[in-house]
């Protein structure tokens, strides 16, 4: 295999990482992009014509950003990149991708995937009106189109995205008005010791909180969220809460950005046949690797997000680690202090990844808690009654049963944003842990697709 025809799916910091080290080595990789341009989420590019520059963009990350893509910039004419390319299925040795309409296979000897994570989402009630985002989609709307998605803002969740996009909203100049965090302080107290694993990162976040105390944002901690306000014909008009001391309080606005975290792209490693893991910490599935990638399946790797949520730092650094494992499986010689000074950094990593999820737990709670009424599955409109009924009259008490009994999960999302509150309904249901109901398998295709069809002369 010294001419291995290499794969990478994702050219977000993971991704363009690895591509680098790749090429270092000799080896001219496929970079399959999904988005116009590399970068991923974090460190997005804004679209041509944009002139904004790097400091208002990412703010205390822009020298990692403008780092990332003048490395990309160095190292694209050296490779196959293929951007605006979606890879929508997979068999062994071959993808299968569509770009603007236009279908084609690619061959493979190895495949690295780097796909990066979306928003983990709790539903609440009302939350599928007009108005209701996720905070990975509106700090899209701002990176990418330079709007708000609404005039007057409630940010409502919990993790570091949420101050961190509510913190980017208010340095844009849009109305926030509030921050709700299902956290309350005294968890973030118990995990200092392991946040303090990166006290860099730790003392960010607290610039982030202190910046919206001075923009007198209301900012309120261990609160419940009850409903999202408004109507069909208005949309969001509201938010109601139970606050930390158990009173209930409501916040005007006309848009809702809403997250609890991460969850990785894990499907076109579920497609491959890949093995996954439980993470008890996160209370999530994702693949399972060994510590440099590598997944149960010969040839399929995986790094950055899309295999465990660490951040934009860990992803770089677990872009190199998985070429190196690579090289190493194709006999090529590799630095053994390169390779275990990046698994150092990334042990690191690890431990302030365990003290976000203590500080800013997974709210499953909320999902036994929500009334029958709520929407769970915004795209099949699937209440949590139904979700319910599914388990107690027809004894669907895995995950994949009551998507096809109930149609939860069969939306254009394909489940992104409503399996894991899904599974938690199901398995409260039924009085088991949520792991024992299992997760929803992947499926072709992994994200909705338009193809093009050309009349053939008969």
């Amino acid at each position: 295999m010294a001419t291995a025809r290499v794969v990478i799916v994702g050219a977000g910091p993971a991704g363009v990482r690895c591509a680098e080290t790749l090429l270092a080595a000799g080896i001219k990789p496929i970079l399959i992009d999904e988005n116009r341009r590399d970068g991923g989420q974090i460190y997005r590019r804004q679209p041509e014509g944009f002139t904004r520059d790097y400091a208002t963009l990412y703010g205390r990350e822009a020298a990692k950003a403008q780092d990332l893509h003048q490395s990309f910039d160095r190292l694209r004419e050296a490779i196959d990149y293929r951007p605006d390319t979606l890879v929508w299925n997979l068999t062994p040795g071959q993808l299968c991708c569509v770009s603007q309409g236009r279908h084609r296979t690619v061959d493979y000897d190895a495949l690295i995937l780097c796909t990066g994570a979306t928003d983990r989402l709790m539903p609440i009630e009302g939350w599928h009106l007009a108005g209701t985002y996720s905070l990975g989609g509106a700090q899209i709307a701002l990176k990418n189109q330079a709007v708000s998605i609404g005039h007057r803002v409630v940010f409502m969740g919990s993790g570091p995205l949420l101050y961190l996009v509510a913190s980017q909203y208010v340095k844009a100049g849009a109305e926030v008005a509030a921050v709700l965090d299902t956290s309350p302080l005294s968890l973030r107290l118990k995990a200092l010791p392991k946040l303090l694993a990166r006290p860099g990162v730790l003392f960010t976040g607290i610039k982030l909180l202190a910046q919206l105390y001075r923009a007198k944002v209301a900012v309120h901690l261990g609160i419940k969220p009850l409903q999202v306000l408004g109507d069909a014909s208005q949309g969001v008009m509201g938010v109601r809460f139970t606050t930390g001391s158990g009173r209930t309080a409501t916040v005007q606005a006309d848009a809702v950005a809403l997250g609890y975290h991460l969850r990785p792209e894990t499907q076109l490693g579920d497609l491959a046949g890949c093995a996954m893991a439980f993470d008890q910490a996160s209370s999530q599935w994702w693949l399972a690797t060994d510590d440099a990638g590598r997944t149960s399946v010969k040839g399929v790797y995986a790094a950055g997000d899309g295999a465990k949520i660490r951040g934009a730092d860990a992803a770089e650094h677990a872009g190199r680690l998985v070429a190196l494992a690579l090289l190493e499986d194709l006999q090529q010689p590799v630095s053994s202090a390169l390779r275990d000074g990046h698994q150092q950094a990334l042990a690191v990593m690890d431990q302030f990844r365990l003290g976000l999820a203590q500080a800013f737990p997974w709210p499953s709670e909320q999902a036994k808690a929500l009334p029958d009424s709520a929407i769970v599955c915004r795209c099949e409109m699937i209440s949590a009654g139904e979700l319910r009924r599914t388990v107690n009259e027809k004894g669907a008490c895995e995950v994949n049963r009551a998507k096809a009994f109930s149609r939860v999960g069969m939306g254009r999302c394909q489940g992104r944003y409503c399996a894991h509150a899904g599974a938690e309904v199901i398995a409260a249901a039924a009085g088991v842990q949520v792991q024992e109901v299992g997760r929803q398998r992947g499926q072709a295709p992994v994200k909705p697709l338009s193809m093009l069809i050309e009349e053939v002369a008969p």
